[in-house]
């Protein structure tokens, strides 16, 4: 890599956690300029109608090991 990339990265080691995150969105961003924002708001969109869904009790709620678990498997 180049030098402006270890310099950066060493830097990026020193953000705080959000920080990080806030920078890994706005590089993931950056990979397709041409991304819909409308995509994004549809996103929103369901994942506030299925959060809703949750807190009425018509939807059951998973841990984050058996979602995982279930994605291996789909993967196998």
């Amino acid at each position: 890599m180049s030098a402006l990339f270890d310099d950066l990265e060493k830097q990026a080691r020193l953000l705080t956690l959000r920080e990080k995150a806030t920078l890994a969105r706005i590089l993931i961003d950056g990979l397709d300029p041409a991304a819909d924002s409308e995509v994004e708001r549809l996103w929103i969109a369901e994942s506030e109608r299925r959060y809703a869904a949750y807190r009425k009790g018509e939807l059951e709620s998973l841990s984050g090991d058996e979602v995982m678990s279930r994605a291996r498997n789909r993967l196998t």
